[in-house]
C-alpha cells in the first residue's frame, strides 16, 4: 500500500509524482521479488532523463528477462505499490485497468483495491477521468479495383 498523498500534485511535475514501489514482504514472495529485484536494478541503468520512458523500460526489460507479459510486470509493480502517469505503464496493462473500471464492484474482473488507489492517485496528479472510456477503434480498409 502507497504513502498518502499530503498534496495535489499536477501530471507535469518533473519526477516528483512517482512513487516507486517497495519490497514485497512475506514468505511466499520468490517470483515478485524477481520481478521488483530486476524492475528497480534496470531503472537505474535506463540513459534517459525521463522518468515514464524509464518506468515504462524498466517494465518491459523485466518482462523480457522474465518471460512474463509487460501487463503481469505491471500489475505486480502497482500490487508492491508503484504510483506512476498512466503514459508510464504498457498499453496493455492500461486496457486491463480501464476494461476492469468498467465493471461493477461485486463482478469477476473488478478493480481490487490496488488498482482503485491507483485510480485514486491518477486523479490527484491531474490523469484525465475519462480515459477509460476514450478508445481508438480499429477499422481495416481494404481497397478493391474491379475491372468491367
Amino acid at each position: 500500500m502507497a504513502p498518502p498523498l499530503t498534496k495535489p500534485l499536477k501530471s507535469n511535475d518533473n519526477g516528483k509524482n512517482f512513487i516507486l514501489p517497495l519490497a514485497p514482504q512475506g514468505d511466499d514472495v520468490r517470483s515478485e521479488m524477481e520481478i521488483y529485484a530486476r524492475f528497480m536494478r534496470h531503472l537505474r541503468m535506463v540513459p534517459n532523463s525521463k522518468m515514464e520512458i524509464k518506468v515504462l523500460s524498466a517494465i518491459q526489460f523485466t518482462a523480457d528477462m522474465l518471460d512474463l507479459g509487460d501487463a503481469l510486470v505491471a500489475k505486480t509493480l502497482v500490487d508492491l505499490g508503484l504510483r506512476v502517469p498512466r503514459k508510464a505503464f504498457p498499453s496493455a496493462y492500461l486496457e486491463f485497468v480501464d476494461k476492469s473500471f468498467m465493471r461493477k464492484a461485486w463482478d469477476l474482473g473488478s478493480p481490487n483495491e490496488d488498482l482503485v488507489e491507483l485510480r485514486h492517485y491518477w486523479d490527484k496528479i491531474g490523469e484525465d477521468k475519462f480515459s477509460s472510456f476514450r478508445h481508438d477503434v480499429k477499422i481495416a480498409h481494404e481497397t478493391v479495383y474491379i475491372e468491367t
